[in-house]
């Protein structure tokens, strides 16, 4: 997501906005070359504002509206998205399946907290509401002045993509290179200068690349990869894969994907933060015998929290942002959860996750419901669903977790596939690309259930040719039909 903030009035760097002087040839904060100015991209921005109010007996549809829930209280939040949001399913258990603690009947807003046992996943949201073939894709409108901006960084050097540097003469880079002392870094742009300690070139002042630009994981059932896309000047998305054993000793595989919020301070900070802190809170409720419902609803306000510290801390601002809007870290949350024959979903803010059968002969589903304006115009009736897309504030937030969100209400569901398949969690970095559940399906190559990492190396690279404007970051969980069999994964309305 990328920031918002006030030019500063003396002529800035295209890159990060960095008031310039008179003669620059680099700019001081992030090296960009002022020789080479691209034209900034049209995107999509998506920003946070407050929802509208609901119209008087407009039938409440499943999109999140404010609740009285408090941040790191501890109790589940009222979530109208997903009936039983942060409770245990009830329900007899399967055979052979892991012995949860008893649900209640009812969830915290006194609504039947469902077991979802259908036939398949016939392409509907975690509301039970079924989803449009297609979905429109919204308008390029300018950026907005809110608080919460999702758009491109129109990054020259610093983002990647549309910036080239001139061949240098391999005699002079040679010469060069021989002279960085041992144990020294040589820059990766002008392969002859040597990279001081705070990561610029001493040569060209080329800023080098960050050990979060590019990220790969695979453990056992689960791969994720993480790139900082061709315009943004950094990575600020995060995640965590892990796997842990149930009370009875079967596996539960675990992963969070989060997308920090770049207008707010140290976004990178608070999504790395978020998604560590929801790891570890799953990993330590789980093999306790917690139902992974509710583990998930623990693990949100976890990460609630992590980041909520991060705006009581010093902060870590420095002479290049002091233009800057010093609001609250934040950042959006998704994860997944496939314990036994359960598969868990859980998320704030417009991140998604994904259902593709192994067999593509059955229908893919979106599992979450995006906390944006445009969801929120059409699950209150006020637009259509093509008008809403097509409004500039269509892809403005109503959700995320940070000290300044008017509401933290976590949503959770839970699925029961009766079929193999895999699980897509991802950023909007990958899902602008690939918006529908059949689009999504479509970008996912037919063996990436047996290979995981490939596969998410490939829809990095779907949403990279598609433009890179944003963070792109995906984690596929494999879901395997446990022997004993199970229900469906669709959830009831």
């Amino acid at each position: 997501m990328s920031q918002s903030h006030q030019r500063a009035s003396l002529p800035g760097c295209p890159s990060c906005e960095e008031p310039l002087e008179s003669g620059d040839r680099f700019c001081g904060a992030c090296g960009y070359d002022l020789s080479a100015v691209p034209a900034p991209p049209a995107d999509r921005p998506t920003v946070a504002i407050t929802p509208p109010a609901r119209h008087p007996g407009t039938p409440d549809t499943g999109t999140p509206t404010p609740g009285p829930g408090t941040p790191g209280s501890g109790t589940p939040t009222p979530g109208t998205a997903t009936p039983g949001s942060g409770t245990p399913l009830d329900g007899p258990s399967e055979a052979g399946a892991v012995q949860w603690p008893a649900a209640s009947e009812v969830d915290s807003s006194d609504l039947p907290a469902p077991t979802h046992r259908p036939s398949d996943l016939p392409g509907t949201d975690s509301g039970g509401r079924p989803l449009p073939a297609t979905t429109p894709a919204p308008a390029s409108p300018e950026a907005s002045s809110a608080v919460r901006v999702d758009g491109p960084d129109a990054e020259g050097p610093g983002g990647g993509g549309d910036f080239e540097l001139a061949a240098p003469d391999p005699r002079q880079a040679e010469h060069a290179a021989a002279a960085v002392p041992a144990g020294g870094t040589v820059c990766v742009a002008c392969r002859s200068g040597r990279v001081d300690t705070d990561g610029y070139c001493e040569n060209c002042g080329h800023a080098q690349p960050r050990e979060r630009d590019h990220m790969e994981r695979e453990l056992g059932a689960v791969a994720a990869v993480s790139d900082r896309g061709l315009r943004h000047h950094r990575n600020e998305d995060a995640f965590a894969v892990s796997g842990t054993a149930l009370p009875d000793g079967s596996p539960a595989v675990v992963a969070i994907v989060c997308d920090g919020v770049s207008s707010a301070s140290r976004p990178d900070e608070a999504s790395a933060a978020a998604a560590s802190a929801a790891d570890a809170s799953l990993l330590e409720s789980l093999p306790r015998g917690t139902h992974p419902q509710q583990a998930m609803h623990e693990a949100i306000l976890a990460a609630s929290e992590a980041v909520n510290a991060l705006a009581q801390g010093p902060g870590r601002a420095t002479e290049h942002d002091q233009h800057r809007h010093q609001n609250a870290p934040a950042c959006t949350l998704v994860g997944a959860v496939v314990a036994g024959d359960l598969l868990v979903v859980g998320w704030v803010g417009d991140s998604r996750v994904y259902w593709v059968p192994q067999d593509r002969a059955h229908p893919p589903a979106r599992l979450t419901e995006d906390d944006s304006w445009a969801a929120q115009m059409v699950a209150t009736g006020l637009m259509s669903e093509a008008e809403a897309y097509a409004d500039e504030r269509a892809h403005a937030i109503t959700g995320w977790l940070g000290a300044d969100a008017y509401e933290l209400e976590p949503h959770t569901a839970s699925f029961k596939p009766d079929r193999p398949g895999l699980v897509v969690v991802c950023t909007d970095g990958l899902w602008n690309y690939a918006e529908a559940a059949a689009e999504m399906a479509a970008a996912v190559p037919p063996d990436a259930y047996e290979r995981p990492l490939y596969g998410a190396q490939v829809l990095v690279g779907h949403a990279l040719d598609g433009g890179g404007h944003d963070n792109v970051t995906v984690a596929l969980l494999p879901f395997a039909v446990p022997s004993h069999g199970a229900g469906s994964a669709c959830p009831a309305g």
